[in-house]
């Protein structure tokens, strides 16, 4: 479950150098920030309860602030 995290790293980390190119900086700092962190989540050797609650946790946050944002903040 370790590796996943770190492959999940490498995934934000091209998302966020794709944003970067189409010159949209806060959606790839947004990325880059995640691609530290699940890096360094990926090498801390956590059980796998642990990761997959992590995870959860991760999306829930996401999905949440997804919404919100666009229900909210964005306009028509």
């Amino acid at each position: 479950m370790d590796r996943m995290f770190r492959v999940l790293g490498f995934w934000t980390l091209v998302i966020g150098l794709m944003a970067l190119a189409g010159d949209m900086v806060p959606m790839a700092m947004i990325f880059f920030a995640q691609t530290v962190l699940f890096v360094l989540l990926g090498y801390m050797k956590l059980s796998e309860r642990t990761y997959i609650l992590l995870f959860w946790g991760y999306m829930i946050l996401s999905f949440t602030g997804f919404t919100y944002w666009s229900f909210f903040k964005m306009s028509i």
